[in-house]
């Protein structure tokens, strides 16, 4: 998985750089397939904006939060972010009781 870190209108901070990516490598224990990870972290007023878009196993999944606080914007992305993956996760699992059955037994 790769992450890149932008800013728009801001300058990324090795410290802002370290804390988003630690915390999307938080992610990679909900869903490990993700391929692309682009963070985008910027200011608009008073408040502060993160946006990602993820490339996941062909599709794109995409979220923002927006907080007083840059950290603080970042952990409100992240529980979106994993409750995405958790509901993609879920769509990818066959539930079909025949197929479960016919492996199961086997």
């Amino acid at each position: 998985m790769q992450i890149n870190v932008k800013g728009r209108q801001v300058e990324v901070t090795p410290a802002l750089r370290d804390y988003a990516q630690a915390k999307f490598e938080r992610v990679t224990r909900v869903f490990d397939q993700l391929h692309d990870v682009v963070i985008t972290l910027g200011v608009e007023k008073l408040l502060h904006k993160v946006e990602v878009t993820m490339q996941v196993s062909g599709k794109t999944l995409r979220a923002d939060a927006t907080a007083q606080d840059m950290y603080a914007a970042i952990d409100v992305l992240v529980d979106k972010v994993e409750t995405q993956l958790r509901k993609h996760k879920e769509k990818l699992t066959d539930h079909k009781a025949n197929t479960v059955r016919a492996t199961r037994y086997a």
